[in-house]
């Protein structure tokens, strides 16, 4: 669904190149005529498949980094207006506090598990005592965040 929406608002989608959520996300955003840029931890096309097990359908681009997952999200995070995290582990939360330190704007699907359904006590208990530099959406409707997200990236 979410990839449907960024693709129906006329965004780019960047994912980390990967296969789960991310990666129907790409599917989804193709469907409905999106344009989707896959960032890659690896060095080149044939380590993108075989070292990590990537999908390349459904990119229109495919930035290979060399940086590794976590140096490939440091290049994914800063090149997106706004940030969109659904469930996910320690990559997602990783990307997270990237966007957040960054002074990205945030949107976190809510009750999509994993590390959604942590990060709003984190952002108050951990990162509320330091200055706030991000800004965190959260909504439990893909439509909501989407709508919400799209308000503030109009008014920046």
């Amino acid at each position: 669904e979410i990839g449907r929406l960024i693709a129906e608002s006329d965004c780019i989608l960047v994912t980390g190149g990967c296969g789960g959520i991310p990666y129907e996300a790409t599917i989804s955003a193709k469907r409905h005529n999106g344009f989707t840029v896959g960032v890659s931890p690896a060095t080149n096309i044939q380590e993108h498949k075989e070292k990590f097990g990537f999908p390349t359908e459904d990119f229109d681009m495919l930035l290979f980094t060399g940086f590794g997952k976590k140096g490939r999200n440091v290049v994914s995070v800063l090149t997106c207006d706004a940030a969109i995290f659904i469930s996910g582990g320690s990559g997602t939360l990783n990307e997270f506090t990237i966007a957040y330190d960054e002074g990205k704007l945030c949107g976190v699907l809510l009750g999509t598990g994993g590390v959604t359904d942590v990060v709003e006590e984190l952002e108050k208990n951990v990162l509320g005592g330091r200055k706030k530099v991000g800004t965190v959406i959260y909504e439990s409707k893909p439509e909501k965040l989407m709508e919400k997200i799209m308000e503030v990236l109009h008014k920046r």
